[in-house]
Order: C-alpha cells, then sequence, then structure tokens
C-alpha cells in the first residue's frame, strides 16, 4: 500500500502537527506501509528563509521519505487565517499532486484553511482518490471563532466539501468528534490519539538542566514547553505565578519554544513587569537531547491553552514523568483525569495559581501524578500501536472507498 501524507509544512517551528506527520509516516513504514509526505519548504519561523532542503525532487528528511516544493512568489502564500501564516500557496506542488496522485492508494491530508490541504482534496475527488483529512483541532469553536468570516468564507467554498467528501475525518479525541460533528461534518470519522517517542533517561538530568540554563538549586521547575503564542496562553501562567507572590514554596519557570518577534517581546515586558524576570528562563527552541533534557529535568508541565485538538506535549510530559497541569479545552484533558495523571482547572488566573500552589507544596502528590502518566502513556501513546491501528484504517477504507472518496468535485 502507497500513501501519501500531504501537510503545509515540517518545519520543527510549526510545532506538534510537523513532528505527527513526520512520526507517523516513520512508524508506518515499519509496517511495511510505503508512506511519504508532500509539504512545501516553508520554515515557519517568521523569516523569510525557506528550509534548507531540496526542492521538487523526494529527500530524506527525519529518516523519511519527503517531497517538498517552493513557496509560490505570490501574495497568495501571505494568506491569513487567524496570526498565523498558514496558506502557503505552492504552485509547484499543486502541478506534482496533478500529475502523481493516483501512484497513491490513499492520502492522508493534515491540516484545514490550508493550499496545500484543500488542494490535495479537490484533485483527489477529480481522479478517483480516496483520502482522509486531519481537523487537528481547527473546528473547536475557540479555533473557528478567529478570523470567523474567513473561515466561514473559505468552508463555503472548499473545506466543507472537503470533509464531507472524505473517506474519513482522522479525529485524536472524543471531543473532537463533538466540534466535527457540530460545523455540520457527515463524512466517517476513525478515532486515534497520537503518539509520543519515549526517550532514553538522561542520567543527573535535573543537575544538567539547571548547569545548562544557570538555574538555582533546590527549586521545583515548572515547564511551559510549546509554540510561544497567545492560543497556548502564557501571559495567564505569568499572571498566575505572579499571583502566588510569597504564598508558595520557591519555583523557577522555563518558556521554552519559539514564537513571532513581536509576540515574544511582550512576553518579555510582562516578565519584567510582573517581577517575574528572576525566575523566568526563555530557552528559545528546543528539539532532540535538549528537548528531552527539558521534560526529564523540569518538576510540573503546564498548558493552559485556549484550545488543543490532542496536546501532544502534554502526552510527552506524561511520558516523562511530569505531572501535567491543563485547561478543560485541551482536549486530552479526559485521559489526564483517567489516568490521575495531572490536574484539569477552569482557564483562569486563581484557578491555575491554587493548582500550581497545590502541586508545588506537595512533592509526594507530583511523584504519584507522573508515575500515573508514565503509565497510561505506555498504555496509550506509543507510535508503533497506533500505526497498525491507522494502516489497517488504510485498507478498510480504500476497500470502501466508492461510497466517501470517489465522489464529484
Amino acid at each position: 500500500m502507497r500513501v501519501l501524507h500531504v501537510i503545509p509544512s515540517v518545519s520543527p517551528h510549526r510545532g506538534g502537527p510537523s513532528r505527527v506527520a513526520i512520526n507517523l509516516v516513520k512508524h508506518l513504514r515499519e509496517q511495511g506501509v510505503e508512506a511519504e509526505i508532500a509539504t512545501t519548504n516553508d520554515d515557519g519561523s517568521g523569516s523569510d528563509a525557506p528550509l534548507a532542503v531540496p526542492v521538487n525532487c523526494k529527500s530524506e528528511y527525519e529518516g523519511v521519505p519527503v517531497w517538498f516544493f517552493p513557496l509560490s512568489a505570490s501574495p497568495r502564500q501571505n494568506v491569513t487565517l487567524g496570526r498565523d501564516k498558514g496558506f502557503l500557496f505552492s504552485a509547484d506542488l499543486t502541478q506534482w499532486l496533478w500529475n502523481h496522485i493516483r501512484s497513491y492508494d490513499i492520502l492522508d491530508n493534515h491540516y484545514l484553511f490550508s493550499y496545500a490541504s484543500s488542494c490535495a482534496g479537490a484533485i483527489a475527488r477529480w481522479q478517483n482518490v480516496p483520502y482522509t483529512v486531519r481537523t487537528m483541532g481547527q473546528l473547536a469553536p475557540w479555533a473557528l471563532a478567529q478570523s470567523r468570516r474567513k473561515k466561514q468564507l473559505y468552508a463555503f467554498l472548499l473545506e466543507r466539501r472537503n470533509l464531507n467528501r472524505a473517506a474519513a475525518v482522522h479525529c485524536t479525541s472524543a471531543g473532537e468528534v463533538t466540534d466535527v460533528r457540530n460545523f455540520g461534518v457527515t463524512a466517517p470519522t476513525l478515532t486515534l490519539p497520537l503518539g509520543v517517542e519515549f526517550s532514553q533517561p538522561l542520567p543527573d538530568a535535573k543537575q544538567k538542566l539547571r548547569a545548562r540554563y544557570q538555574l538555582p538549586g533546590g527549586v521545583p521547575l515548572i515547564l511551559f514547553l510549546s509554540r510561544l503564542h497567545y492560543k497556548k496562553r502564557p501571559d495567564l501562567l505569568l499572571q498566575a505565578l505572579h499571583q502566588l507572590g510569597s504564598q508558595t514554596t520557591p519555583f523557577h519557570l522555563l518558556l521554552a519554544g519559539s514564537g513571532e518577534p513581536d509576540y515574544l517581546e511582550t512576553l518579555k515586558d510582562l516578565v519584567s513587569g510582573l517581577g517575574l524576570a528572576e525566575r523566568t528562563t526563555f530557552t528559545g527552541f528546543v528539539a532532540g537531547e535538549d528537548k528531552d533534557l527539558v521534560l526529564q529535568g523540569s518538576d510540573l508541565f503546564v498548558l493552559p491553552s485556549f484550545s488543543e485538538n490532542f496536546g501532544i506535549a502534554v502526552a510527552e510530559a506524561m511520558a516523562a514523568g511530569l505531572p501535567v497541569l491543563i485547561a478543560p479545552e485541551v482536549q486530552i484533558a479526559p485521559d489526564i483525569a483517567q489516568a490521575q495523571a495531572g490536574l484539569v482547572v477552569e482557564g483562569t488566573v486563581s484557578a491555575f495559581a491554587e493548582a500550581i500552589a497545590h502541586l508545588l507544596n506537595s512533592q509526594s502528590d507530583r511523584v504519584q501524578l507522573g508515575r500515573n502518566g508514565v503509565q497510561y502513556a505506555q498504555q496509550h501513546y506509543t507510535w508503533s500501536a497506533i500505526a497498525t491501528q491507522l494502516a489497517n484504517s488504510y485498507q478498510s477504507l480504500c476497500q470502501n472507498s466508492p461510497s466517501n472518496a470517489i465522489a464529484s468535485p
């Protein structure tokens, strides 16, 4: 079976969706599926420079075969839906999809309201190739409220048909299924969680992390590991920590991630204004062993996001043994509650301040919640098991494709 994953960008600066696509393809290939990726050379870092990769040919990237295509020198590539430049128009990708899409048995399209996935869906319908769509949390109420009119028009012209003609819409949680149905999508849904990589333990991770960033010893480390974006609400976390004042044990906050320069400056000004400069470290973007180090060396993970379809960083924190503190809008929340792997609290400053104070003052609770999270992640979030289920789903969808995927555009 040949499967093509289509995604606007696989740049690490684009966060979780890029890692999801790469890891899915990697583990599908281990299952004997000929999976590849088609994408653009978008860097996603806010700079004008593209990824340093060959274009208009297949190459190996992060251990998987990827077809990269250049962004077109057109104003359309800068269309925004929300605060991210995510339309990413590529004429070369369009031509390649038209010429080669029938070489694949099924397409797996990642993301909505973006050129690559919308184009791939339309061409697949024209050429009678079944496809699935991953909504990636973009049909959650908060997400739809961003640039609402643009998205309503886009949905009317393209996206609603793209979803309803899919062989299946891939959701990662029951909450995402609800969002899909509330959007009026009638196509079948496939619900599978995402996976995480279980890294080898790093000896003396806590000591090494403190040495790397010159952090104070004996102070609990709070980790925010995600793209620094207003959707993730790092500002709420900062306000909650400010509210704690001297009523709790000492702490130090690690803000691990990259973001738009203007937003980073806003956060740094907020840190200074709230008197948290001595208790906060901006690590910048972390990956590989640096990422393993912040996960294994910290004491508590916090993500008060407005909206997450799954929250891959939360699952990674669980796999690393960190207790997690999240808002209900992070749709992995039912898993956290079931596993007793952390706390789920309303997305308010006072609620997060109270929960952080409790966890900082109870090392025994942190340890037990972390152990519960590791056990749950090992049972439910392994990429190999998820890839096996997905490969079986592809087979089933291909066998039944006429009723859903093969239809007029």
